[in-house]
């Protein structure tokens, strides 16, 4: 009992001290990008004046957490007179808020799950970054297929941010690509859920912990059933936050059913049948069962990289774990970087390093930066209903709980808007963002048209040449981003 106080006075002391360097490190960034817009604007100018055929490419792959803001961090962050840009390619109108969708699928307030791209980066002019609504159907070594265009756009230097995605959808990902039909998906499931009288909900992480106590919240009189096949549920937390799920979900009246796994039953549609052997009906069953890593995009290119789990494996410079590959990089969920529980925090500073790296290496410089998981990225906040939520750290050793109350019932969306750079709630562009290329724009990037970038640079040869070489030189250097 005494380790385990000395424990937590040893957590709160490292939380406080986390506490303050982030508001310094957030107070550093926002002065340096105030500092740096000139310097943006002057990059521009001199990319503007170098021949189309001299461009290189920075694709980046995905523009969730870690892509957005890699796309961000790099295109700020390339000298003036650099011949590179920035290409961005993302399948989605609007970045998705995945954190609020369980909310979302009960109450309304289904259109703020989806902010409107562009506003992390304003002051960017276009020369030094271009926007491709587009998904990645292949890689090649040099190349990026796109699905819809049918184009190959060529690259110097390859971000790869694809995420995470789930078989079912929804709660966990929206599955679509434009923001009206995300909406309209949003506001069946709620109806789906208001008209249903037993609702079973399979899988027992963090997204079917809030949306099984926000279902009984809204409907008190409505049968909720959670199955999970472990015998708790944040089975991948510690045991306080385990406790802690479990009580809100029991104080609600959530049927908990755990150490089962459900298989539908073969003559009744509505009902499944538990390892127990226990059968339970439905009205509506909802699939929380967990998520996939986005890492097909390399079947072809690098099939040895993708880990059992599904992830890729990199690198601490956060380059693909393939020799031949030194100019392409992974960051955020779909990377193999030991992290149990990835969220936001993690993607943010693992696309610093990737960001860092690549920008070093557009130099001709080796990419010096390596990644290192913070305990303090690992922080969560878990909705236990409508009004109660718990926060939680961890640092391996003991566990904070900070239990609160939420008087909004669409949650941090405002927060996530302003955090984005955009005014909330204020969606100029409906339908896609703004700074997205025209298919005429699509068109001259690719490979052999008049403006597209072919061949090698001198300064991407060097940096894949210096990549290649200097890890064993490098291998005591710890990037600094936290």
């Amino acid at each position: 009992m005494a380790s385990r106080a000395v424990g937590k006075t040893l957590l709160v002391a490292k939380f406080t001290a986390f506490v303050f360097a982030f508001i310094g490190k957030i107070t550093g960034q926002a002065l340096l990008a105030l500092l740096s817009a000139p310097f943006s604007k002057n990059a521009a100018r001199a990319l503007s004046d170098i021949p189309e055929s001299e461009i290189r490419n920075i694709v980046v792959v995905g523009a969730s957490f870690a892509g957005y803001q890699a796309a961000k961090l790099i295109a700020t962050s390339l000298p003036s007179g650099s011949p590179f840009r920035v290409i961005v390619i993302e399948p989605h109108s609007h970045f998705h808020f995945t954190w609020v969708l369980p909310r979302c699928c009960v109450v309304s307030h289904e259109d703020k799950a989806f902010i409107p791209y562009g506003g992390l980066l304003k002051g960017i002019p276009s020369q030094r970054l271009r926007w491709v609504q587009d998904r990645v159907a292949s890689l090649s070594g040099d190349t990026v297929l796109l699905k819809d265009a049918g184009i190959e756009i060529p690259y110097e230097f390859l971000v790869i941010a694809t995420g995470s995605g789930a078989t079912d959808g929804l709660p966990s990902r929206v599955g679509s690509n434009d923001r009206a039909t995300g909406v309209e998906l949003l506001k069946k499931f709620q109806a789906r859920i208001a008209q249903s009288e037993k609702i079973v909900v399979v899988g027992g992480g963090a997204a079917g912990v809030e949306l099984a106590t926000d279902a009984k919240e809204k409907y008190p009189a409505k049968s909720v059933t959670l199955v999970h096949s472990r015998d708790a549920v944040m089975h991948r937390f510690g045991p306080e936050l385990q406790q802690e799920a479990k009580k809100g979900l029991e104080a609600l009246g959530v049927e908990l059913l755990l150490g089962e796994r459900a298989t539908k039953s073969e003559s009744d549609e509505h009902s499944l049948i538990l390892s127990s052997g226990r059968k339970i009906e439905y009205d509506l069953l909802i699939n929380c069962a967990g998520q996939k890593p986005s890492s097909d995009i390399l079947l072809n290119l690098a099939p040895a990289s993708i880990a059992t789990s599904g992830k890729v494996s990199v690198k601490p410079t956060l380059q693909i774990d393939d020799d031949s590959l030194p100019n392409v990089y992974v960051c955020g969920d779909v990377s193999d970087t030991g992290i149990k529980n990835p969220n936001a925090r993690f993607a943010y500073t693992q696309a610093a390093v990737a960001a860092s790296n690549v920008v070093l290496a557009a130099k001709g410089k080796a990419p010096t930066n390596k990644y290192k998981p913070f305990w303090g990225d690992g922080v969560i906040k878990l909705t236990l209903g409508i009004t109660k939520s718990v926060s939680y750290l961890s640092d391996g050793n003991a566990e904070l709980l900070f239990r609160g109350k939420e008087k909004h019932e669409e949650l941090m969306s405002a927060q996530a808007w302003a955090q984005m750079g955009v005014k909330p709630y204020n969606d100029p562009n409906p339908d896609g963002p703004a700074v997205k290329c025209t298919p005429e724009q699509v068109a001259a990037l690719a490979v052999g048209s008049s403006s597209g970038a072919s061949g090698s640079s001198p300064a991407g040869a060097s940096a894949a040449k210096q990549a290649s070489s200097s890890e064993e030189s490098t291998r005591g250097i710890v990037a600094t981003e936290k």
